[in-house]
């Protein structure tokens, strides 16, 4: 059984989705209010003044009179979580804006490797494959695997690489064995069909011949390597089937329970932080109860001291955390803010 907190008792949640989501939407919505005693407000964008012409601004300053201590954000435009960040008094998450950053889904992937791998990312080659080129997903896991010491390659066809992508670090490959070879975890991603302007794929069985995750492509990987997928799939297309139900190497699963516990504790975190003191700093204590090793116990800033999380297990150590905009994705507000 799990046990109930209180730390967003009296604190109102605000969930504003602009596109459609079943993970993340659902991890904010119901979770905070029956295990973090939160009051949960979600706003459908279709029965909205939205639909009546009204702006972004004016929503974000409409909602801001209603003194609300969380707003999640979802928006189909880059940017727009951190210009409605600048127009409300309260703390803001970023969960999805356009093709440009989604936060806590790096968090909760790199929460789901060091669970199951019992270590850090240091020294572990991941591959990004897919539709880079219109994935927000690949963005926030590049920036926070390189942060913890991954080797990032990104493989897809030329056309869905963005441009400038090897600025970041990245190895990019164009074929599947080669971009495959000795990794260690293997992260697929969808055909973004619904952001693409235009034909990037000859076809969709084309695509799956030449990208889509199989036994066979998965022969040149670490025979250890673990599969990712942040959902939703699409099987038959850049993902098999039996691929995605290995019981053995498929983590999906276990990303959509690590997204409950992360995000949790990001909003535990940003609650926590607007009633501590000025100049200081509150820790959060997450750990694997699982493990006697007393090393798994991870501190992680921006939370309240010793609280520990039953269901977030260790930490997945301090690339979250920052300013108001760029990839953290956490805007924090109030005395404790930044």
């Amino acid at each position: 059984m799990t046990r109930k907190h209180s730390s967003l008792r009296g604190r109102t949640l605000i969930n504003l989705f602009f596109e459609n989501s079943t993970r993340t939407r659902t991890s904010f919505r119901a979770w905070p209010a029956k295990r973090l005693g939160g009051d949960v407000i979600n706003m459908s964008v279709g029965t909205s003044s939205i639909k009546k012409g009204e702006t972004l601004i004016d929503t974000a300053m409409t909602l801001n009179a209603m003194h609300p201590d969380v707003l999640v954000v979802r928006h189909a435009d880059s940017g727009a979580v951190h210009l409605l960040a600048e127009k409300v008094n309260c703390s803001v998450i970023n969960a999805g804006d356009g093709t440009h950053e989604h936060p806590t889904q790096a968090l909760l992937d790199a929460l789901t490797i060091r669970r199951r791998l019992g270590r850090g990312l240091e020294g572990l080659t991941v591959a990004i494959c897919g539709d880079i080129a219109h994935s927000r997903v690949a963005r926030s896991n590049i920036h926070l695997m390189a942060i913890m010491g991954a080797r990032v390659r990104a493989v897809a066809p030329p056309t869905l690489i963005p441009a400038g992508l090897e600025r970041m670090g990245v190895e990019i490959h164009h074929d599947m064995e080669r971009g495959l070879a000795d990794v260690d975890i293997i992260m697929m991603l969808r055909l973004q069909t619904e952001r693409m302007k235009g034909s990037f794929v000859p076809s969709i069985r084309e695509y799956y011949r030449l990208y889509g995750l199989d036994y066979e492509k998965l022969k040149v990987a670490k025979p250890d390597a673990l599969i990712m997928h942040p959902g939703p799939m699409n099987r038959g297309v850049e993902i098999a089937s039996e691929v995605a139900d290995d019981i053995d190497r498929s983590l999906i699963r276990e990303q959509v329970e690590m997204g409950v516990a992360v995000r949790m504790a990001c909003l535990d975190a940003l609650v926590s932080a607007q009633v501590a003191p000025v100049g200081k700093e509150p820790v959060i204590h997450i750990r694997d109860e699982r493990a006697d090793d007393p090393h798994n116990l991870q501190k992680c800033p921006l939370a309240r001291p010793g609280k520990r999380s039953r269901r977030a297990r260790r930490g997945v150590g301090r690339g979250w955390t920052g300013g108001r905009g760029g990839s953290t994705g956490l805007h924090r507000r109030g005395p404790g803010g930044c």
